[in-house]
């Protein structure tokens, strides 16, 4: 990868890293399925400039619900109710795993041993976290982003079904979907009353907050995660979102003053050495194993 390559990687594990400290602090102001509706409102914007992905209506509706409004009003509503920025960031990882779960249950793909002992190691961590939360997290905002995770892993076996689609096409015109259904989701849970109270006295922050997730992690980001796919083979480019929790964490402690228990600490190292076997094992084993013919 060349080092313009390389900085472009580094800027966009550096924004979606960071985008879970920004979500907490829109949180402060705006409640979340609200944050939602907004962040989506705005992020649907550029569909008025970019072609509509060529795929069925269907798959588009898929990778919306999914993606954009299922794993967004999960992670939204568990850091609301107590999940730390840098956990969430680490715990949403997760969904490497819940994608190879669901490959294989509905689309046949086979899991290798590397993945297995991937998802092993970092089931341990994800069960120590959630163990060990403390007054640091609740376990409801830890159920919630876990559930998150599968939401995710839902969209990405979606996007595989679809086959070759651009990446920017399909996360701006995804963006169209969510804004309705959050803002019902808003009415029911969060009342018109207190939306009207959010809008009317919302906060810099949450406005600077929402202006991020919308333009930031989501147009600027996979915009150029996608430049970088279509220059690499996917798996140069994957290992890079390895560094998203590291930035995660490292940007929570540093701007939010959030601490790890040793036992959190432990069950963090634990997924990331899942996550690394989940991505460089296979590779790793053919390195060392002779090669039988």
């Amino acid at each position: 990868m060349s080092p313009k390559d390389l900085l472009i990687a580094s800027i966009v594990i550096l924004a979606w890293g960071v985008n879970f400290v920004v979500i907490k602090l829109g949180l402060h102001g705006v409640p979340p399925m609200l944050l939602g509706a907004l962040r989506f409102a705005l992020a649907a914007v550029p569909a008025l400039f970019v072609k509509r992905p060529q795929i069925p209506l269907r798959w588009l509706f898929a990778y919306g619900l999914t993606i954009s409004l299922g794993q967004f009003a999960l992670l939204f509503y568990g850091m609301y109710v107590g999940m730390p920025a840098g956990l969430a960031s680490l715990v949403l990882q997760a969904q490497a795993f819940f994608t190879l779960v669901f490959a294989s249950m509905f689309l046949g793909e086979r899991i290798r041993a590397a993945n297995v002992a991937g998802l092993v190691i970092a089931a341990a961590g994800l069960a120590l976290i959630g163990m060990r939360g403390g007054h640091a997290m609740t376990v409801t905002g830890f159920l919630f982003t876990l559930a998150a995770a599968a939401m995710w892993a839902l969209g990405n076996i979606a996007t595989k079904r679809m086959g070759k689609v651009d990446l920017l096409s399909l996360v701006v015109w995804g963006s169209l979907i969510p804004p309705l259904p959050f803002l019902v989701l808003s009415l029911i849970f969060e009342g018109p009353a207190r939306i009207e109270a959010s809008l009317a006295h919302i906060p810099l922050v949450s406005v600077l907050a929402i202006l991020y997730l919308a333009f930031v992690a989501t147009i600027v980001g996979y915009s150029l995660w996608g430049k970088l796919l279509a220059r690499y083979p996917a798996g140069s480019v994957a290992p890079f979102s390895l560094l998203v929790p590291v930035i995660g964490l490292a940007s929570a402690a540093a701007f939010l003053g959030e601490a790890l228990s040793a036992a959190q600490i432990a069950g963090a190292a634990l997924v990331m050495a899942g996550l690394a076997v989940n991505v460089f094992g296979a590779r790793f084993m053919q390195r060392i194993l002779p090669t039988t013919r």
